[in-house]
């Protein structure tokens, strides 16, 4: 059976890069060594594996790395330090235009 693995790299910028691969290896191994010279890490080195989460379902992985991908770097960071609780509390908008600050 063959594993897919969502994983989050913390790049030399301190951006985030997500991914999704079926040899979390090999797939480590072409980013530290810029095998495509055009992707988001070939500039961003060096480069630290932060988050990895395992799926038996290719489709089940791309959902979650697209997902976490639109998410903001605070939901990243909870799911790298394990705090997976706290995906609810960041998901609730805080902005002042927000339509629960409007009367009802």
């Amino acid at each position: 059976m063959e594993i897919y693995t969502v994983y989050i790299l913390k790049c030399a910028d301190n951006s985030y890069y997500t991914g999704v691969t079926n040899d979390i290896d090999r797939r480590l191994y072409e980013h530290e060594n810029t095998i495509n010279v055009n992707c988001y890490t070939a500039e961003r080195r060096p480069l630290a594996l932060v988050f990895c989460e395992h799926f038996e379902d290719i489709n089940d992985a791309i959902s979650f790395e697209k997902q976490v991908k639109g998410w903001s770097r605070k939901k990243k960071e909870a799911i790298i330090n394990d705090n997976w609780d706290k995906l609810k509390e960041l998901s609730i908008c805080k902005n002042t235009t927000s339509h629960t600050n409007f009367a009802k």
